[in-house]
């Protein structure tokens, strides 16, 4: 595939290439151009002036542009399902769910869009202000620049691309270059569906060169990125050059909790949920697992039974539970991370073994508090570090020992305990009695510390993605 930079979908202009890898059976599915700087400076050039047009449109019809869009996503599903799953490595079930949620999110922001109504500050409101009306409204921002990982593609295309253009914004976007085919193609269905040239485009390549030149341009008003911290770090220390907006959600390390009096068997399955979907490469997932001691033999055993009941094989097989990592080199880093654990004096209890770019599903135990797995150490694949506790206050202490805050969770009958850890935890979000892992379209989402900067959702992104203007109406009451 190949870039979308104004009405042309061209290669990079030294014709360089970057091959896109099945990582389930190491196949070369496609290439894609390993852009340049000339690249991304043309690319931004004419966003500016896809900007003025695109900005021109009402809200009404940059909606039914959207809608059918959405459409086109929906009679293309199956196609879109299968190559993310090639491309990825995720179940196809997963993939399928994924793209389904297209259906979710951009209606959601179309409606929202349509209700971001203005403030008036009344007249008289300070004294001297008896005979003047002020108005907010929402402008848009410019271009925004959407760098989107390898995890979740669509889900974060669905919350960054369709809520920047809903309010007159141009978007660059800016897939991973592990699995950019899959947006490659909702681009293409954006320009199908109305959205004119220039106001959308796609530009591939390695996000060290590709990621960092579109947040250094001047031209860009806005980078939304959801990756790495050290991504985010790079790209915030980038943007600061130019003032340039940025809205980051980036890595974290979330404590599961399951107190003395927590449903065992819910927290088994909500495990299943919250750390084996998509082989554990989810940012919210839950990564550290606090268990009070006076379960955790239970617990352990229970989780070890049910963790041997799901099937790891080919993603694109409806019996696939599991598929594999983005890659075989994502899969050694796991099993160094978990050597490394290991090493440190835990002990593998199940799994442990790793085939290629499939990791399977594992059980550390004899894990301690000064261990790197319960501090910032992010596993980003189907592991389950367990450390025991007796008192509530030491879990909550372990939790936040973290320089990531993403979200939490807490396991517990006692709601009035349940409080008292959510308020606790030092991160964006907690789950009561349930998995980490809980992203409604809706809601705000985002991570404290280093865990990144902004909310992005229904209720938050379309004020990210605008600009408040206020106007005076000086003197308009007699």
């Amino acid at each position: 595939m190949k870039n979308l930079i104004g009405k042309n979908w061209c290669d990079s202009s030294d014709k360089k290439v970057i091959e896109v890898v099945n990582p389930a059976n190491g196949n070369v599915i496609d290439t894609i151009p390993d852009s340049t700087l000339d690249d991304v400076n043309e690319c931004v050039n004419i966003a500016r002036d896809g900007f003025k047009v695109w900005s021109s449109y009402s809200i009404h019809e940059r909606g039914e542009i959207l809608y059918k869009f959405k459409d086109l996503v929906m009679q293309n599903k199956d196609y879109l399902a299968k190559l993310l799953s090639d491309e990825t490595g995720k179940p196809i079930k997963e993939a399928i769910a994924e793209v389904n949620n297209m259906n979710i999110s951009v209606p959601a922001f179309v409606e929202q869009s349509r209700h971001m109504y203005g403030s008036v500050v009344p007249a008289g409101s300070e004294a001297g202000q008896e005979k003047t009306i002020q108005i907010t409204t929402a402008s848009p921002i410019g271009v925004v620049v959407a760098i989107i990982p390898f995890n979740f593609p669509l889900d974060l295309f669905g919350q960054k691309v369709p809520s920047a253009l809903v309010m007159g914004n141009s978007v660059i976007v800016k897939p991973s270059s592990a699995n950019p085919l899959t947006l490659t193609k909702l681009v293409e269905l954006l320009i199908e569906a109305g959205v004119p040239y220039g106001a959308i485009q796609v530009i591939h390549g390695q996000g060290k060169v590709v990621g960092q030149a579109l947040a250094s341009n001047k031209g860009v008003n806005l980078v939304s990125l959801t990756g790495s911290t050290a991504a985010g770090i790079q790209t915030m220390a980038t943007c600061a050059s130019n003032v340039t907006h940025v809205m980051l959600e980036l890595g974290g390390n979330d404590a599961f909790i399951l107190d003395k009096d927590g449903d065992v068997d819910k927290a088994v399955e909500e495990v299943v949920w919250g750390r084996m979907y998509n082989t554990g490469q989810v940012c919210c997932a839950s990564k550290r697992f606090l268990i009070h001691n006076s379960v955790k033999d239970e617990f352990t055993h229970k989780l070890i039974n049910r963790l041997s009941t799901i099937k790891v094989g080919d993603p694109s097989s409806m019996e696939s539970d599991m598929g594999c990592l983005i890659s075989e080199n994502a899969a050694k880093t796991v099993e160094e991370q978990v050597n490394k654990t290991v090493d440190a004096g835990a002990k593998i209890l199940f799994g442990g073994l790793r085939h290629g770019a499939f990791y399977l599903p594992t059980v550390i135990t004899d894990v301690t508090r000064d261990m790197d797995v319960m501090k910032d150490m992010e596993i980003f694949g189907p592991v389950v570090p367990i450390l025991g506790f007796d008192n509530i206050d030491d879990a909550i202490e372990i939790a936040n020992q973290s320089s990531f805050g993403l979200c939490g969770n807490i396991f517990t009958r006692d709601m009035k305990n349940a409080v008292k850890v959510a308020n606790a935890l030092e991160c964006g979000g907690v789950v009561i009695n349930g998995a980490s892992f809980f992203r409604s379209f809706e809601m705000p989402f985002g991570g404290w510390k280093y865990s990144g900067l902004g909310n992005e959702g229904v209720m938050t992104t379309l004020k990210e993605m605008s600009r408040i203007k206020t106007i005076v109406l000086k003197n308009i009451l007699d």
